[in-house]
């Protein structure tokens, strides 16, 4: 059990978990929503734990409404409909089989019920990935990454870091087509580009074409359902 926590004006209670870390200068405070609700505060070596505190009470506003943004987990059963990347695929279980079949938008997952939901996931960060290295492949080589990772993240799509490893949260599975493929340009566009200066921006126009600003409403507004499973 953490040592700390976090009420909200709701009364819930919200574990906070504070790591201490060498070789950065800020505070830095990510609200977890997936599975059990959490915060995590990196502080400076030489920044007590009290600040640390503070800061994220200053914080309270906003935290609360990334917690209220989210939406009621929904479990998934046989015979549901999940929508991946624009695509309606229908979920089948059966027990008989050992892996999955996906055949004429069906998914058919083996095992064990306790399974289900842990190879939907699977299965969609899998889809994902594909689809990511895909969409890389058609743009200058200049910017491929060297690496990509799929991360659950809350408080960003996408993250690019200086060894060029570019991050992605693994929730895109659950985005339009092209909101997905913008969130992919924007992070490659951080190549060249490490700011959001009018050059950036710039970039990211050339890789993706029109209708970035149709691609960044929908994720301003339709953002948190993207963590509605699991």
């Amino acid at each position: 059990m953490s040592e700390y926590e976090f009420i909200t004006s709701k009364n819930e209670h919200i574990p906070v978990v504070i790591e201490t870390k060498r070789g950065i200068r800020n505070i830095t405070l990510r609200p977890k929503v997936t599975c059990q609700h959490e915060i995590h505060i990196s502080k400076p070596w030489l920044v007590p734990t009290s600040e640390a505190l503070r800061f994220m009470e200053s914080k309270r506003r906003w935290i609360e409404r990334i917690f209220a943004a989210t939406p009621q987990k929904e479990k998934l059963c046989h015979g549901d409909t999940i929508t991946i990347l624009g695509q309606e695929i229908i979920l089948i279980h059966n027990p008989q089989q050992r892996g999955n079949t996906f055949n004429n938008n069906i998914l058919t997952i083996g095992g064990t019920p306790d399974m289900f939901e842990r190879r939907v996931r699977d299965f969609a960060k899998d889809k994902l990935l594909t689809e990511i290295k895909s969409i890389i492949k058609t743009t200058p080589r200049e910017f491929w990454p060297h690496h990509i990772t799929l991360r659950d993240t809350t408080s960003r799509w996408g993250s690019r870091s200086t060894t060029g490893t570019i991050s992605f949260s693994w929730r895109l599975a659950f985005a339009p087509y092209d909101v997905m493929r913008y969130v992919v340009m924007h992070e490659l566009a951080h190549t060249k580009h490490m700011d959001h200066s009018r050059e950036f921006w710039q970039t990211v126009s050339e890789l993706y074409g029109f209708g970035i600003e149709r691609a960044k409403h929908w994720l301003n507004i339709h953002g948190a359902e993207l963590h509605k499973y699991f």
